[in-house]
Parts: C-alpha cells; sequence; structure tokens
C-alpha cells in the first residue's frame, strides 16, 4: 500500500494481527491439518474441554526439536540472536540463549540476556494493572479521565467514560496507532495524550483499533490513581514481588545493563547494528518493558497458576480473567469456517485447532525487536521467545511449531516461512513514489524562497520549512529534520526513516500557495499544514 490510503501500521501492530492469524485464519496454500488426538483432555469445566492432548512425552519432544528449530529459523533470517523459555506445570523445562547479543561485539545471549519487549509490554502492564485493580486503585470499568488529568477525546461523551477496559482492549474509537507519528518526531508522553483528543472517532466499543497511545493513556490513569509514576508502580506491583531483577519500564535501565541485547536491522542486506536504538519510554505501558527470559517465565508460571506465585495468592482470579479472556473481536474470520481472533485487555486470545485456550502476545520494532510468548492455560504450558532483530516472524514460527508439537506430536504446517512472508510485507518502504525514477526534466521549482516559512497544524504542531545554502530543509515536532528534495513543479520529496518508516521509503511534501501536504503524515487526513 502507498499513498493516503496506507494507514500507519509498524511492526508491533502487524504482529498483533498476525498472532490472532494463528488461532484464526486460514494461511493461503497451507498443508491440510493433521487430526487431534481422539484422547480428549477432560476437566471438570466442560468449557475447557479439548481434544489436543498435551503431555510431558511431547513437551519434552518440542524442547528437544527447539535446537533444530532455532538453528533453521536463524538460517533462514540471519537472526543475530535469539532466547526461549519454556514452563510446564509450573516448571521451567528450558530456558536458553542461541547466537549473539550484538554483531558486532559477537557477546552470546544467554537466559539472563535482557532484550526490548515492545508489545509484549501489554500483557505484561495489563497484569500490572490487574494488581493495582486488588489494591483497590481501580477497576477495569474506571474511566481513564477519573485519575488523568486533562484526558479527553474528539468526542466529549466518549473522553469522560471511556474506561481502562477499552483502552486496553484497544476499543476506544482512536484509529490504529493513534499517537505513533507524535513520538516519531520526538514529543513527549503528555503532550501525545493530550493530542489525542484532535483525533476523529471511530465507533466506540463497536470497532478494533490496535494501538500503543490507547494503553498509555489507560496505564498513566493507574499510575495516578495510585500516585506513582507507571515504571516505579510496574516495579513495586510486579517485578519486585516476582523477584524479576532484570526487568524495567525505563529504557535507560535496559540500556545499562552489562548483559543486553542490541537491536538489530537490515540495511542492503546486511544485519546491522540499528543506528538509533528504539527507546520507547514515551509508550512505556504499552512497548517500554525489557526483561529477560529467566524473569518472563517466572511471570508466565505466574500467569499459568492462576495467579499464584510460590503457592501463594499474587493476583486474584477476577482481576486476571478479563484481562486474558476475549473482550473485542481482533481478527475477523477469513472465511464461514474459520475462527476468529479476540483480544483481552492487553492479551491476544484464540482457541486452538485442537481446542485449547490460546493466550498470547508478539512484540515488533522495525529498528529491531522481535517477540512472542504463546501460553495453553487448560494445558499448563507456555513459551517465550525473543530476539534481537527487526520483527521478522522468527519468533512467532519458532513458538507455533513448538506448540504444535507438544500438542499433536508433529507440525502441522510448516510456520516459519509463513510468518517471514507477512513480516516481509509489513516491512515494505511507505510512500507512492516507492520504485519511481524522479522526473529526467520535471517542471521548474518557484524561487526556494517562495516555500519557506511556517506552516501550522494542530496535531502535528507547526512545520518549518527554511533554506538552508541552496538546499529546503522541513523541520516538525522537537525532532523531526529531512532535506526536501525537487521533483517536479511545486511537488518536493522527504525520506523518512524510523519505526513506522522502513528504509527506502519516500514521501511527498506538496506545496499549493499557503498549504503544504506531508503525505507521510496525512494517513488519516491530519497532515494539511496551512502557512
Amino acid at each position: 500500500m502507498s499513498g493516503n490510503s496506507r494507514r500507519v501500521l509498524s511492526a508491533v501492530g502487524a504482529a498483533a494481527l498476525i498472532l490472532a492469524g494463528t488461532t484464526g485464519c486460514t494461511f493461503a496454500g497451507a498443508a491440510s491439518e493433521a487430526s487431534p488426538s481422539s484422547t480428549p483432555t477432560v476437566n471438570p469445566d466442560p468449557g475447557a474441554d479439548a481434544l489436543a492432548t498435551v503431555t510431558r512425552e511431547r513437551v519434552d519432544a518440542a524442547i528437544d526439536d527447539l535446537a533444530s528449530s532455532v538453528e533453521t529459523a536463524m538460517d533462514a533470517s540471519g537472526t543475530p540472536g535469539l532466547s526461549i523459555g519454556v514452563v510446564y506445570e509450573g516448571e521451567v523445562l528450558f530456558a536458553e540463549g542461541f547466537g549473539v547479543r550484538d554483531i558486532d561485539s559477537e557477546d552470546p545471549v544467554d537466559a539472563d540476556t535482557v532484550f526490548a519487549l515492545a508489545s509484549v509490554s501489554k500483557s505484561i502492564g495489563a497484569s500490572v494493572v490487574a494488581r493495582a485493580i486488588d489494591e483497590g486503585y481501580v477497576s477495569w470499568d474506571t474511566p481513564v479521565a477519573d485519575h488523568l488529568d486533562g484526558f479527553a477525546l474528539s468526542n466529549p461523551y466518549v473522553g469522560s467514560h471511556v474506561t481502562i477496559a477499552d483502552m486496553y482492549a484497544h476499543r476506544s474509537g482512536l484509529y490504529k496507532h493513534a499517537g505513533d507519528e507524535l513520538e516519531e518526531i520526538g514529543y513527549d508522553r503528555a503532550t501525545i495524550l493530550e493530542r489525542l483528543s484532535l483525533i476523529p472517532l471511530a465507533p466506540w466499543r463497536a470497532t478494533y483499533a490496535y494501538g500503543n497511545f490507547d494503553i498509555t493513556a489507560a496505564g498513566e490513569a493507574v499510575a495516578s490513581a495510585a500516585g506513582e509514576d507507571w515504571a516505579d508502580l510496574s516495579e513495586r506491583l510486579l517485578y519486585e514481588p516476582l523477584g524479576m531483577t532484570s526487568t524495567s519500564s525505563r529504557y535507560a535501565d535496559l540500556e545499562s545493563r552489562d548483559n543486553r541485547a542490541l537491536g538489530h536491522i537490515q540495511l542492503d542486506g546486511e544485519w546491522v547494528v540499528t543506528p538509533d536504538q528504539r527507546r520507547p519510554d514515551e509508550q512505556s505501558p504499552a512497548g517500554g518493558v525489557s526483561s529477560s527470559v529467566t524473569d518472563l517465565t517466572t511471570w508466565l508460571s505466574m500467569l499459568l497458576a492462576s495467579g499464584e506465585h510460590d503457592g501463594e495468592p499474587f493476583i486474584d482470579a477476577s482481576s486476571l480473567i478479563p484481562a486474558m479472556s476475549p473482550q473485542i473481536v481482533g481478527s475477523a474470520p477469513s472465511s464461514f469456517g474459520s475462527r476468529a481472533g479476540y483480544y483481552g485487555y492487553g492479551f491476544n486470545v484464540g482457541t486452538t485447532p485442537g481446542g485449547l485456550v490460546d493466550v498470547n502476545h508478539s512484540g515488533a520494532f522495525l529498528l529491531g525487536a522481535g517477540t512472542v510468548f504463546k501460553l495453553l492455560p487448560g494445558a499448563g504450558l507456555g513459551i517465550v521467545v525473543l530476539s534481537n532483530a527487526s520483527a521478522n516472524g522468527v519468533a512467532e514460527g519458532i513458538a507455533a511449531r513448538f506448540l504444535d508439537i507438544a500438542q499433536y506430536g508433529s507440525e502441522r504446517r510448516d510456520w516459519l516461512p509463513l510468518f517471514m512472508q507477512v513480516f516481509a510485507g509489513e516491512s515494505e518502504p511507505f510512500g507512492s513514489l516507492v520504485g519511481e525514477t524522479a522526473p529526467t526534466d520535471p517542471d521548474p521549482a518557484q524561487a526556494f524562497e517562495a516555500y519557506t516559512g511556517e506552516y501550522a497544524n494542530d496535531y502535528f504542531g507547526p512545520a518549518t520549512v527554511e533554506l538552508v545554502g541552496d538546499e529546503l530543509e522541513l523541520s516538525l515536532g522537537p525532532t523531526g529534520r529531512w532535506a526536501l528534495e525537487h521533483w517536479s513543479g511545486d511537488e518536493f520529496v522527504f525520506r523518512p526513516f524510523s519505526e513506522n518508516a522502513p528504509p527506502g521509503s519516500i514521501s511527498k511534501a506538496t506545496f499549493d500557495g499557503d498549504t503544504l501536504v506531508l503525505e507521510y503524515f496525512d494517513q488519516h487526513d491530519l497532515g494539511t499544514f496551512t502557512r
């Protein structure tokens, strides 16, 4: 997709959709499914019955397969480093690292290597909220505006009534990834949350649109109710009591770790350390957690134990079950015979072909993180896969193969190339001029001074066009800076490169008198600036 029809779809959002697809969509050309075991898993609760049978023998076989699965995935993708953990029936059966945490130093990855988690942070944050509910600070049904001073949306009624649950279920009516484009050009969290009020809304509670700053607003409201910073609250309520000593919701803590994985991207077909590492503090509740497999297996064990830790109640089931239950359709069925994918409060929720509930989330930074966890609560089984490569489907492919073997004894279909194919599509450059050759005989521009000045925009703030030497330069927000290259007539181009703009992206900047339209920032019809 390109031009104004393309919506801001970072790898983070793509990962959420793809994970729903493992339970709810049929991939074209996929092999037919193997028949599940004929011996059902019978539970006291009929709603938990499943035909798939997870046994220790099958889990051990899936673990034995991991080394080969990882080797195949790393060879196919070039992913520099991975770390994987497996939990079954309250026991950590596997926690190991593969490859390197930094392709330049070649320092090895192990189970204690700390990775950026990207959107796996949403599920961890939902666990923090559940603990805050137990502490009496809020409920899932608490309106965000009750505790977040100045919070508003473009529909005043929705703004005053939208709840923490609504925001964690991505059903506020905000468009997909609303606010990400403001973070990209350097605005702080408070400014981004304030400007959400300028976005026209889709129908409230009837529309699912994955994002980061909806959840960030909810997290900020919870933190405000508790009288703490979000990162401090997360540490006090979750990380510290679970002994997650390598986990933090601050980028500075990740940056200070000796044993940390650096993000990597592909440039000209080669993996390199990302020049500017992703710093997601502004969306910390949604994408700012860093952690290790050692810590995350503790968290997964708590979830699989229905909120208990070391045999003692830790999160009440009444607070946790709603988060890990379907609250809105996140991925509609692709045919009459396919399953839907659902979203809870910070968790994807679906059903495996064998009938087991599948609770999961993926995390994806284009600038160098691909992460996933998947839980089968009815079987007491969970896996987490962390990588330091620009999200490429490797983590999801490894996890899907593992759970197939654990449930059915073998992989039902070749997941890795399917996930890699879809993620590759999400990494295509943005812009209607991608692949186009600049005109050899362009229409002449006006004198460059005719384009200079400040162009106002309520959502993005002023765009400044100034003459620097013999060239025009565009400035937008605290950090957005690009050279404007003449294309033809009053049309110029600039080349964004960011979490939402893969390498090779090219955006039009079209002048018309006192009006400037920036294609890259106009994907939701908000990118018109007036001098």
